[in-house]
């Protein structure tokens, strides 16, 4: 007897852990900004608390708004930082819902030094003050892309703003005017460093020895409370009065038809709205209340030493329609960015041989045929320039391309496609070249980066000491972006990263959607 009580006793131990571990509970899946990331506790409370599994899929804003467009999707809610993705993506309308649960201006966080010596400490800077700043050859900073992050796109959007005027809205006819596209290179030629995500830029600007970023006020908190921890120079906030764009961060119900999930939805949302937890949100930075407009704030977080000021009334400006909002980004992708410098390590080594040269060759077709390249907004620009590396145990050979020709971009792709793999690896050499190549370059006018697809264990040929010595001896700030699918060494291609301030990328799952995502990078 005693032993079959012990039994059943054992056997609810295993039930109610199952079910404290989710496996039994209702799943809710949000395709999210990395942004919210942070909020993952707040959401495991309230899991807990109604039996529900809160599953958060990471993606960027143009994954989101390319997802919201399908026939089928796979999510249950979408939680963009921005209302403009859902606009853009949502065209059968099945996003309903749709409030706001924070909000944060996108701004500059300067370093306070640079913000002093560019007179941008107490008084109310515009828009023309950090274009001539730029120029003047005084300031520099990090901005993510415009076209596959929302913080570069806010930027970008309140950039063209500020240049026409800022007209009550505008139109398409406004982003051809000659002047816009003078000044809007100005301002973009400012940029040093890119990348796909919000939180990259803030985690590069703790390693290296950078001036600036564009992103949220949220994540320039972030990256003062650490800068503090480690007794640094803060960053100064500086708002853009004239180009201010807010981040609203709204959380929106994907209708299928499901009563129960849409029950769901509706008691996270007004969970995530209560008082109580507005109050956490605040405590990460995060701007609560109307407009962002907050009343006594914590001074540790909304630091005024920071130049954070939360009394100030912030007038974003408004976004126009999804179709002007689609032709900007398109022209900021051909015509208005900071032309890129990619120098692509392809692995044609034996390990190679059967899926892994396909998958090489499909994620290369994506870039350089067009049409493809278009859909996912990472299209060539007239200025950008591409070079090819094809290696094994040795550096194959060499292209070069500049501009976005197609019969250039179609020639380089089939010069690709005739190779087959064969060999050892070495994955240094390639690396080691791309690095003098790019010594050459006058790399202030582009947004340079190497990016190495591999499958393999560097075994033969040069060491990782071979690149520690030419990075130090080249003296330039290129990172290395690497792409590990198959049996690829994360070990190696981590030092890689670490030493180059670069980036690993899983493509194990997926080669083509860690090839875009690296591109937005660069």
């Amino acid at each position: 007897m005693i032993k079959k009580i012990l039994l059943i006793a054992s056997l609810c131990f295993l039930v109610f852990s199952t079910l404290q571990c989710g496996i039994f509970r209702k799943e809710f899946i949000i395709i999210s900004g990395s942004e919210n990331e942070t909020l993952e506790p707040m959401l495991e409370r309230f899991g807990r608390k109604h039996g529900v599994n809160i599953v958060m899929k990471y993606k960027g804003s143009v994954d989101m708004m390319l997802e919201l467009a399908g026939e089928t999707i796979p999510y249950d809610a979408v939680w963009p930082a921005n209302s403009l993705w859902v606009s853009l993506g949502d065209k059968n309308r099945k996003v309903k819902h749709l409030k706001s649960i924070m909000t944060s201006p996108v701004v500059f966080g300067i370093r306070k030094s640079v913000a002093e010596k560019l007179g941008f400490v107490g008084r109310d800077v515009y828009v023309k003050d950090i274009a001539a700043a730029i120029q003047g050859e005084k300031l520099r900073f990090m901005m993510t892309s415009a076209t596959q992050s929302n913080s570069g796109a806010s930027a970008y959007f309140g950039f063209i703003y500020a240049i026409l005027g800022n007209p009550e809205v505008v139109t398409k006819d406004d982003l051809y005017r000659p002047e816009l596209k003078r000044d809007i290179r100005r301002l973009l030629s400012g940029i040093n460093r890119s990348s796909g995500s919000s939180g990259w830029p803030k985690d590069l600007f703790l390693k290296g020895n950078y001036d600036a970023m564009v992103n949220y006020e949220a994540l320039i908190i972030e990256a003062n409370q650490e800068l503090a921890k480690r007794g640094k120079e803060s960053l100064h906030v500086v708002y853009p009065v004239d180009g201010i764009v807010m981040a609203d961060s709204p959380l929106g119900y994907i209708n299928k038809g499901d009563a129960d999930k849409e029950k769901i939805f509706k008691e996270l949302q007004e969970y995530l709205l209560s008082s109580g937890v507005q109050r956490d949100i605040l405590k990460q930075g995060r701007r609560t209340g109307l407009g962002g407009v907050m009343g006594e704030t914590d001074p540790s977080i909304f630091n005024p030493d920071w130049g954070i000021d939360t009394k100030k009334i912030l007038s974003p400006v408004r976004l126009p329609s999804a179709d002007v909002i689609y032709e900007a980004l398109s022209l900021y992708q051909t015509e208005f960015r900071k032309p890129s410098y990619t120098v692509f390590c392809l692995d044609f080594s034996g390990s190679m041989g059967g899926d892994g040269v396909k998958q090489l060759k499909s994620a290369m077709e994506l870039l350089l045929a067009q049409e493809k390249a278009r859909q996912y907004l990472i299209n060539a620009a007239r200025e950008d320039v591409i070079v090819v590396i094809p290696f094994s145990g040795s550096v194959i050979t060499q292209w070069k391309t500049v501009g976005n020709r197609e019969a250039l971009l179609n020639g380089l792709l089939a010069q690709i496609k005739k190779l087959n793999p064969a060999g050892g690896t070495d994955i240094y050499s390639p690396v080691i070249r791309g690095l003098e190549l790019l010594k050459r370059e006058k790399l202030d006018d582009y947004i340079p980066a190497i990016i190495l697809l591999t499958d393999g264990e560097s075994n033969v040929g040069r060491k990782f000491r071979d690149v520690e010595v030419a990075w130090t001896r080249l003296g330039i700030d290129v990172p290395v972006f690497s792409i590990m699918f198959g049996k690829a060494s994360e070990d190696q291609l981590k030092q890689l990263a670490e030493l180059t301030r670069g980036k690993v990328f899983d493509g194990r799952k997926d080669l083509i959607q860690a090839f875009r995502k690296v591109k937005g990078y660069n």
